[in-house]
């Protein structure tokens, strides 16, 4: 071996023995979520989290090795939402991830430099969904009127006849556009609506409008999306079942809590996504440049112990029609 030749494959040994060692760049993270235990992004029972965590780990994301997560939840308590943002910016992560409409908010309003991946993003607060701009980006489950008329539909052909159908849903966002997004679809499917509209999200408010359910007599409740109502998702149900009223839901979690059906975006795309977002932004991309991810794939549910509980029963085609069936 020529001596030339011999120096060139020492010197390349000793540079790749080098890289060998050189360890993984390391990325510390929070998750804040709204309500629940913090430790339930990490529950095996949920498809969306797992579905976010697998991800991560395909991109070469692995917590315990190049990936430190801090975990924190507000447990349901939306005045604990600005002190707990504090608290997260104050310990100045890599990047944020930020779970439901409201909390985004906050902790985009705690900071405007930490990047900033958001859950329940409202394209109303970010009209360019396809550069966001700044230092926040994420997923929205907002897709317009379209999706409350295919939920109003699908409720029609379960009970076809209910005369009057109730939406529970904030007064605020009832006022604003969210009412629009349910008074069109309604009057284009001859739906009469009666509106009960909690005054703030708390359990107390819950149980006050529920209490006046009764006296509207509607003939089924279709439940808002917005995410102010996700925290009392089990005390909506439970209720929902003690007035005896057929329920439509906006998303999965919701029927397998004991809702009747539940039409919306498919969780397990969308937290694929907003993996696949963060993991763009700790390799260096601003969030700003990475569009808003609206969702393409839905799912339809139908509970059929809460079906039977209310000896309703579900119409076949309709039931063909179900991505899944609980039984």
């Amino acid at each position: 071996m020529r001596r030339r030749d011999f120096t060139i494959g020492v010197l390349l040994a000793r540079a790749s023995g080098v890289l060998a060692q050189e360890p993984a760049k390391q990325h510390r993270i929070a998750i804040v979520v709204a309500s629940g235990p913090a430790i339930r992004v990490n529950d095996p029972a949920s498809r969306y989290w797992q579905a976010f965590w697998a991800e991560l780990r395909r991109l070469g994301d692995i917590e315990g090795q190049n990936l430190t997560v801090e975990r924190y939840s507000a447990e349901g308590r939306p005045k604990a939402y600005a002190d707990l943002a504090l608290d997260v910016v104050n310990r100045n992560p890599d990047a944020i991830v930020a779970i439901s409409g409201p909390m985004s908010q906050t902790v985009s309003a705690a900071t405007a430099t930490i990047p900033i991946i958001a859950s329940g993003f409202d394209p109303e607060h970010f009209p360019n969904l396809a550069r966001p701009v700044g230092n926040i980006t994420g997923i929205t489950v907002n897709v317009g009127s379209e999706i409350n008329g295919k939920r109003l539909q699908i409720l029609k052909e379960a009970v076809p006849l209910a005369s009057k159908v109730a939406v529970l849903d904030m007064r605020a966002q009832w006022e604003g556009s969210e009412g629009q997004k349910f008074r069109e679809p309604a009057q284009r499917l001859a739906i009469p609506l009666i509106p009960m509209l909690l005054e703030q999200s708390t359990p107390s408010e819950v149980q006050r409008v529920f209490a006046q359910i009764s006296q509207k007599r509607p003939g089924a409740i279709i439940v808002s999306d917005i995410s102010k109502l996700v925290p009392h998702r089990q005390l909506i149900v439970e209720l929902v079942e003690k007035s005896r009223l057929p329920a439509m839901y906006p998303f999965r979690d919701w029927a397998e809590a004991g809702g009747l059906m539940a039409y919306g975006s498919d969780f397990v795309e969308l937290w694929r996504r907003l993996a696949n977002d963060l993991h763009q932004v700790l390799i260096g991309a601003k969030p700003g440049d990475i569009p808003v991810y609206q969702p393409t794939k839905f799912e339809f549910l139908i509970n059929l112990k809460a079906a039977n509980a209310l000896g309703l029963t579900i119409p076949p085609a309709l039931l063909a029609t179900a991505d899944e069936v609980i039984e």
